[in-house]
């Protein structure tokens, strides 16, 4: 030891004085190092090692010292002759001089507070460096020092056996001997002080709200020295009854509120002062009592007893709740911060409960808000019975309590330390504390108090007492509850209060829900309640003011109902008592998001019901060994009960929406989906205008009725459509129409997609495109099911429809379907096949007039005119086959007699609106191809359907005719684009002859030699088809060609003559193109009966119309040489002039055209001449 060779078993004895001395000498060298160390870095590693082996040295030699105590140190021994051996009287005195030296060297190292500020600084300094500074190493063997001196003089009153060592050689100046055992009370008394006072300075910087997280050490070496102090004096408290830890600790902090005069202030307190010393007592205690969680080596042991300091932590709270001191909010919460997390570690105390209570019975009004801390600060009043019951249980649960500051309040925090006493001691004793507390409790409100509390009291009047029914006694608090409130006048509770009282009552139902409790009691007693508010609202028709706070009112009973069935295990509990006639006396007031709310409500009981009362079904089923398997018997029951409350307080008035003047709201359909599946699980229950089969009469309501909007009927079904077991019970039943009538629902909704529309021209406001967009996304989602039902599958299939059909809009997937039923029929080939086939398509197609007719009444919207003409013309041209039948010829008849040949269009002077003519012109073409095809088909109404398609021809060939050839363009016509599109022969033939026949009857004729009006339209119309076409028939021939030739005889105007022309040269190139020889017949007749009508008046435009023709086919003007030369003859005897010289050169000039017949003709002319 210091550099010498010692004798380990004597050294202490024979040269304690001199050992003593050189420790000195090294605590000497050392603050010399502290003195003269520089900043050169040079040195740093060199500074550090000496200090360090210093360090070494001093630290060895006082265990060296506590090793000797222990080993080798005996209680002084007399011989019987008295007289001892030197060494032994070395020996004997030995204990008194380590008591002198201990002494010596404790006054020699002072305070720690008193060290220089640059030596304490050293507490910054990490520990994980590898290099310290000689201060470093100084301050910590100080705190050594002061340590191994408190366990020296321990071992060695342990090995004195506890007998009181004298030093000999000390009197102190008042005449007071020092021993061992005032020399470790001075010592520790000054430890605990000073690393109190170290706690001070740390405490400085902390600030309320991180009380709990800031640590009361600088460093963790002081952390280890509280630990080492609290087992040693507990310890020695155990065994011989000195000062206990927390003892020694409550002096210290006492002498801090003290505050000693200046006569006798220590130098401790004199060099650090606490500015508030409640708010430093509190968190020092509370974080020292955190180390007693740790053992005598450092670890965690959280099974060791824990002794308290209650005493003086009621002192403290007294102090704190103090209404003469003024104690702030933002105080107090960090006080009952440190109290809840001593109450974590301690055993239960009555005395806080009550000092705590007795301060906030006073304030219940008050709303313990710290202005600071801004919007968290403020009061919080629970907008719901579960926000308000979630607040009070998390106030009955392990918490993590750093984080309370700002997300509660001192009150709720008070609440937090009782609930955690109460729980803990009735978990510890078996014996719950509440009936020693009721009582402190109950005798704070009295009539006067509970009248005057504010909103804010009634807030935390419910937090306590929901505390309290949680961790208590619930049916003794709840009825003690309502006895309190009925000291409250109806006069003086506002209706924000009154809101608030039954978001109370709510918050306790949730609770006697929660612990399996029937409510029946208490929830008759809220339902009256409701009962007679909801009749006020349904009186205060036109008070806004009074329908406003009645609302407040029934939105909270509305929103506690809710709560309780969504938390409501199996609905056992008599649930049904919240569902009264309320509600059949609230529907009808409300209106807008008021409706919105109820009938949301409606949705998730009417949900929560199915989804218990199905779990519960399972449990009763057959096998089922559930030991709890009275419950759903029970609870069976209930969910009648339930079920009838909301069939009859419910469904009346949503029946009666269903046919509302404006479009229905969303919810109304999802409710009455969630009646239809609750008809499904419980049908006995339904109304009896529903029996015997309530889904049935449910989807013919609000499904399958033609009269409900469409927008409530395509959400409905949507619900529906895909429900397996709405499927099999339709099965059972035999109702084999199930599927076909939501198809023709789906084809209802289509068309009707646009009825809600305005009918003029105006922009679209943003809430109608919303509008709009949404239910267009609901029809879209609808025909995705629609395509899933087995049938509509089974047609899509038979007719090879790809699946992308699935994902289009639902205009054209209606279209689609159509052609697929179309194709499908088509396919078919035994009669009672199409028969049934016939059947199900008018099945699926209902009255389809009915359904468009809100379009056609009004003329509009324009985006309705035209969907109604396109799908019912697609209708027509795809479903010709069907229609052709007998079956359903009439509705055929029908769509032309509404849709295309109404009164309107009957009457030629009068304009149709544009959007009707608009959408005819698109869709004409469709009813015009359907209608031929059925001309062909049709045997017994044959006649009265060319009739028809006639008849629709002539009143819209002039109407979409323009007045000039130029504005004709392709596909503009629709009569146009219905014969030049792809269809059958017969199909094409037949509309081209009737429409050819309808041309030539009432658009070609002359008024004398008057040419008709449009006529160039009408020439540039034919020329169209028969260049489009690229055929020639028949028709075409008898019907066309002589008009067009009597133009060119007596129509100057040249447009008209270059299109006759191009029309006669189509004629005679498709004649020379047809096979066999009817058409050259045929024209060969036509230009013979031209010949002979025009040729005696104008002969020179005939021959030259027929020089035009002998360029394109010479033959066939050959062949009418004979009736030209009659014709010639014919006219001149007419004439009775004789022969007509001009006449005859221009016929031969003709003939010269003719090759050799036409020379031959003209030599016979020339005989005849001669």
């Amino acid at each position: 030891m210091f550099g010498f060779q010692w004798v380990t078993e004597m050294a202490l004895v024979e040269s304690c004085g001199f050992l003593f001395g050189l420790l000195r000498q090294q605590i000497y060298r050392l603050e010399n190092l502290v003195e003269m160390n520089s900043s050169d870095f040079g040195q740093a590693a060199n500074l550090h090692s000496e200090a360090e082996g210093i360090r070494r040295q001093c630290i060895e030699f006082l265990h060296y010292v506590k090793v000797f105590i222990f080993r080798y140190l005996e209680p002084p021994k007399v011989d019987n002759d008295g007289v001892l051996h030197p060494y032994e009287e070395l020996e004997a005195q030995l204990p008194s001089l380590l008591v002198e030296e201990l002494h010596a060297l404790t006054l020699h190292i002072g305070h720690l507070c008193e060290l220089p500020s640059s030596v304490l600084a050293a507490f910054t300094i990490q520990h994980q460096a590898k290099i310290f500074p000689p201060s470093w190493h100084l301050l910590h063997l100080h705190l050594d020092i002061h340590w191994l001196v408190l366990e020296i003089l321990h071992v060695l009153g342990e090995k004195m056996m506890r007998q009181v060592v004298y030093a000999n050689h000390f009197i102190n100046l008042t005449g007071e001997n020092l021993t061992s055992s005032s020399l470790f009370e001075t010592h520790c008394g000054n430890l605990v002080s000073d690393l109190i006072s170290l706690s001070i300075n740390k405490y400085i910087k902390v600030r309320p709200s991180e009380a709990l997280t800031s640590h009361h050490y600088p460093c963790i070496c002081i952390k280890e020295l509280w630990i080492l102090l609290i087992q040693l004096l507990d310890f020695r408290n155990k065994g011989s009854h000195t000062e206990c830890f927390w003892s020694l600790v409550n002096k210290n902090l006492k002498n801090i509120f003290e505050r000693p005069s200046s006569s006798e202030r220590t130098s401790v307190f004199e060099t650090v002062q606490c500015k508030d010393p409640l708010s430093f007592s509190w968190w020092i205690i509370t974080h020292l009592a955190s180390l007693y969680q740790f053992d005598r080596n450092g670890d965690l042991d959280e099974k060791k007893r824990k002794e308290s300091n209650w005493k003086f932590v009621e002192e403290l709270l007294k102090k704190s709740t103090d209404a003469q001191t003024g104690v702030l909010e933002e105080q107090l919460r960090m006080y009952l911060q440190c109290c809840l997390t001593l109450s974590s570690f301690w055993d239960w105390n009555l005395s806080v409960v009550t000092i705590l209570w007795d301060y906030y019975s006073k304030n219940l009004n008050s709303c313990f808000t710290v202005p600071w801390l801004g919007l968290k600060g403020l009061a919080n009043i629970s907008k719901t019975s579960l926000s308000m019951l979630e607040l009070v249980k998390s106030c009955c649960c392990e918490q993590q309590i750093p984080t309370l500051y700002e997300s509660s309040n001192s009150y709720l925090i008070f609440l937090s330390i009782l609930a955690r006493m109460m729980k803990e001691e009735a978990e510890n004793s078996g014996v719950h504390p509440w009936k020693q507390i009721k009582g402190r409790i109950y005798s704070k409100f009295h009539r006067k108090r509970m009248q005057e509390l504010t909103e804010v009291g009634l807030q935390n009047f419910f937090n306590l007492f929901l505390m309290l029914a949680i961790v208590a006694e619930t049916e003794d608090i709840v009825s003690r509850v309502l006895d309190l409130l009925d000291f409250l006048t109806p006069s003086s509770v506002t209706m924000s209060q009154r809101a608030l009282i039954w978001r109370g009552h709510f918050a306790f139902l949730l609770i006697y829900v929660e612990k399996n409790m029937d409510i029946s009691v208490l929830g008759e007693k809220l339902s009256n309640a409701f009962r007679d508010k909801a009749k006020e609202f349904l009186v205060a028709k036109n008070d806004y003011t009074q329908k406003q706070n009645l609302w407040t009112l029934l939105s909270t009973y509305i929103d506690g109902v809710q709560e309780v069935f969504e938390t409501s295990c199996y609905l056992s509990l008599s649930e049904e008592k919240l569902l009264n006639d309320g509600f059949t006396m609230l529907l009808p007031a409300c209106r807008g998001a008021e409706l919105s709310m109820v009938l949301n409500f409606l949705q998730v009981v009417l949900a929560r019901l199915r989804s218990v009362h199905k779990r519960v079904s399972q449990g009763l089923q057959p096998g089922n060994a559930d030991p709890n398997a009275q419950l759903p018997l029970v609870a069976k029951e209930h969910h009648l009960a339930v079920a009838s409350a909301l069939w009859r307080n419910f469904f009346p008035f949503l029946k009666s929406q269903r046919m509302s003047q404006m479009p229905p709201s969303p919810q109304l359909a999802d409710t009455a989906a969630g009646f239809t599946l609750l008809a499904l699980d419980i049908p006995s229950k339904a109304l009896s205008d529903l029996q015997p089969q309530p889904v049935l009469s449910m989807m013919q309501l609000f499904g399958w009725d033609d009269m409900v909007w469409p927008h409530l009927v395509s959400r409905y079904l949507s619900h529906l459509i895909q429900n397996s077991e709405l499927c099999e019970a339709f099965s059972k039943m035999g109702y084999t129409s199930y599927e076909a009538l939501t198809v023709r629902s789906w084809f209802r909704c289509v068309l009707q997609m646009f009825i809600d529309q305005p009918t003029g021209m105006l922009a679209k406001t943003d809430a109608e495109r919303t509008v709009g967009k949404a239910y267009k996304e609901q029809l879209t989602e609808m025909t995705r099911l629609i395509f899933k039902l087995s049938e509509v599958e089974n047609i899509l299939s038979k007719a090879h429809v790809e699946e992308s059909v699935l994902k289009q809009d639902p205009k054209n997937a209606l279209v689609q379907f159509i052609k697929a039923v179309g194709r499908t029929y088509s396919g078919l080939q035994t009669l009672p096949e199409k028969s049934a086939m016939i059947l199900k398509s008018m099945e699926y197609l209902g009255d389809v007039l009915k359904y468009v007719k809100p379009y056609l009444k009004v003329k509009g919207p324009p985006e309705g005119l035209q969907l109604t003409y396109w799908i019912i013309g697609c209708l027509v041209k795809n479903w010709a086959p069907i229609l052709a039948t007998s079956k359903a010829q009439q509705l055929l008849f029908r769509i032309i007699d509404c849709l295309l040949l109404p009164h309107s269009v009957l009457q030629q002077d009068k304009e149709l609106p544009v959007a009707l003519l608009s959408a005819i012109q698109e869709s004409l073409h469709l009813y015009l191809q359907g209608l031929s095809f059925i001309c062909c088909q049709s045997q017994t109404q044959g006649a009265y359907l060319n009739q028809l398609l006639g008849s629709i021809i002539q009143h819209y060939f002039g109407r979409f005719l323009p007045s000039s050839p130029t504005a004709l363009g392709v596909g503009q016509h629709p009569l146009l684009t219905a014969l030049c599109s792809s269809i059958t022969v017969p199909q094409m033939l037949r509309l081209r002859k009737t429409t050819l026949h309808v041309i030539n009857e009432n658009y070609m004729q002359f008024k004398g030699s008057a040419p008709p009006p449009r006529l160039a339209s009408v020439l540039a119309f034919i020329l169209e088809v028969l260049q489009r076409t690229q055929t020639t028939a028949l028709c075409d021939m008898g019907l066309v060609l002589p008009a067009v030739l009597k133009c060119l005889v007596l129509v100057n105007e040249p447009q008209v003559k270059k299109i006759s022309t191009d029309i006669v040269q189509c004629m005679v190139e498709g004649c020379q193109a047809g096979s066999g020889g009817e058409h050259a017949t045929q024209l060969t007749s036509v230009f013979r009966q031209f010949i002979q009508d025009y040729t005696a008046v104008y002969d020179h435009r005939v021959y030259s119309i027929l020089e035009a023709v002998a360029v394109l086919d010479q033959t066939l003007v050959t062949s009418l040489i004979p009736t030209m030369t009659q014709a010639l003859k014919d006219s001149e005897h007419k004439q009775g002039l004789g022969r007509n010289a001009a006449q005859r050169e221009a016929y031969k000039r003709l003939l010269s055209y003719l090759s050799e017949a036409g020379q031959n003709e003209i030599q016979k002319l020339e005989n005849e001449t001669g």
